[in-house]
């Protein structure tokens, strides 16, 4: 499946920016390409919520006991934490070492499209607000977590579902097997999905190159490196000694047997998008599918390591841009606003600027440069996916050994 999207994602990028050249502002091809972006990510919003419910309902109910249930559950929640504030850690000492965006001034005039942006969650920048936000996400009704895509509430209704059926059903019920059935026939839907991204690519490459602002490159352009060149280090770096130290396998076989998924990632920008391949890429690894079922798709919700990276050094970058002083209190609030609002961010391309706008909302920062972001939101999407991506399969590994399950 994925041995021929690579490349039609690049020609597809080559065809929206060769249009965006040719013919920027024109109006039809503008109608086309926002046509082609929402066709992209209405495919993947239709897909997500299926695919989470049933991965981790699935993968609850293939453990033996809630014995094993405990055990697993917490060596991944700790996971995550911990890999979590590893990049945050590596995002905060960066950010603070590296700031190229500040060899020119900051803006004294941002063009936006609109002054007004929409907020999602809650408009209160307290601590104790945002964990009621948090907690309001996850338990919610079953039917309006699937009907409003609210990933928290999906994987928290999922998790006590699968619970309640673990502990009444016999091993050998019948449907227990059905859940597996309908979780095998999702994953073929989302293998199709995928095949839709070169349209969205079409249609987000002509809107990011119509609608560059010129002024903006230069920082832009530092802005993106730093944050590529902070999430490789993450990911070549940090990932693979936890690869190596608590799950015994090697960086170049962890390299090797991870490359589909992280081509995927690349492509598609979406961490739900890619858990097929994922799965194939645990089962390489050695990993069984009993842990793979429950921390991949667990994973794809709340372990984003790469967005939470993304979140805090993107405040800091548009906290200089309009003139804003966060002094180092205020930088570690950034980032530990980040760590929150990446849980439950959408598996999905652009998934994380709804937390974006928490984290701003957290320091005082504008909710306008979230338009800012968006110019060269794409291509970083991708990076910080793949890190996602790539810590979900560690962490398969790190906690098969450890956990004992069969």
């Amino acid at each position: 499946m994925d041995r021929y999207l690579f490349p039609t994602v690049v020609l597809a990028a080559l065809v929206g920016f060769v249009l965006a050249t040719a013919f920027p502002g024109t109006p039809w091809l503008l109608e086309g390409a926002a046509l082609f972006k929402e066709l992209f990510l209405s495919v993947l919003k239709m897909i997500v919520a299926p695919l989470v419910f049933f991965s981790v309902l699935s993968g609850i109910v293939r453990l033996d006991a809630a014995k094993q249930l405990r055990r697993i559950g917490t060596l991944t929640v700790a996971y995550y934490v911990i890999t979590t504030a590893f990049a945050i850690t590596l995002g905060l000492t960066v950010v603070f070492l590296f700031h190229p965006w500040t060899n020119a001034p900051p803006l004294s005039a941002i063009e936006t499209a609109s002054t007004h942006a929409t907020l999602i969650g809650t408009s209160e920048n307290t601590f104790g607000a945002l964990v009621r936000n948090l907690l309001a996400q996850m338990f919610v009704n079953p039917f309006a977590a699937l009907a409003k895509l609210n990933i928290l509430g999906i994987v928290t209704n999922s998790i006590v579902l699968g619970l309640s059926l673990l502990m009444v059903l016999p091993s050998d019920s019948v449907v227990k097997r059905s859940i597996h059935e309908i979780t095998n026939v999702i994953y073929k839907l989302a293998s199709w999905a995928v095949w839709v991204v070169p349209i969205g690519i079409v249609g987000i490459v002509y809107q990011m190159t119509t609608n560059a602002n010129l002024a903006l490159i230069g920082q832009l352009a530092a802005f993106s490196g730093v944050v590529i060149g902070t999430t490789l280090l993450h990911m070549v770096i940090i990932l693979p000694s936890i690869a190596w130290l608590g799950g015994r396998i090697k960086p170049a076989t962890l390299a090797k047997k991870t490359f589909r998924p992280i081509v995927v990632a690349l492509s598609s920008s979406s961490s739900a998008a890619t858990l097929p391949v994922s799965f194939h890429a645990a089962n390489d690894l050695g990993v069984s599918s009993t842990t793979a079922s429950f921390v991949l798709p667990l994973g794809s919700t709340i372990n984003m390591d790469g967005t939470a990276l993304f979140e805090g050094v993107a405040a800091i970058f548009l906290a200089y841009l309009f003139g804003l002083d966060l002094n180092a209190s205020a930088t570690v609030t950034v980032f530990l606003v980040a760590m929150l609002a990446s849980i439950g961010a959408p598996g999905i391309p652009s998934g994380s600027m709804a937390g974006m706008q928490m984290v701003l909302l957290a320091v005082g920062i504008p909710l306008e440069g979230i338009l800012i972001l968006l110019m060269v939101e794409r291509p970083l999407d991708t990076i910080r996916t793949s890190a996602n991506v790539l810590g979900d399969l560690v962490g398969c590994v790190v906690i098969d050994r450890h956990a004992d399950v069969k």
